[in-house]
């Protein structure tokens, strides 16, 4: 009788199967699984932080930033300039990676208490 028992005991432990406690079963009755896709965005890009977008428009816009004004005007019109270009730079390149981006649908569930 206790080697049934024994081996009994070896296939519950070897299969995984568990059994539940009623407190157990009755908690997983009162739960569902809640499902939805989502979409997933892969960006065909090594510059993810899109640095050369933003270094470029920089650049570019301090240098017309300086064209501006004089004195201290000069200097305020090279700084802002910087600022907006690099802002415009990173915007351009965010635009031209999403329209490169593959996007993948994916389904994901998790479970909801009732």
């Amino acid at each position: 009788m206790k080697t049934h028992l024994f081996a009994i005991a070896a296939l519950v432990l070897a299969t995984g199967a568990v059994v539940d406690t009623p407190v157990q079963a009755q908690a997983r009755r009162s739960q569902h699984q809640v499902c939805r896709d989502v979409q997933v965005k892969h960006i065909n890009s090594k510059d993810d932080n899109r640095l050369i977008g933003t270094g470029v428009g920089a650049v570019a816009g301090g240098l017309l930033g300086n064209q501006v004004g004089g004195g201290k005007g000069k200097t305020l019109a090279t700084v802002a300039g910087a600022v907006g270009g690099g802002y415009v730079g990173n915007r351009v390149q965010k635009n031209h990676q999403d329209q490169n981006a593959t996007y993948e649908t994916r389904r994901e569930c998790h479970w909801v208490n009732d």
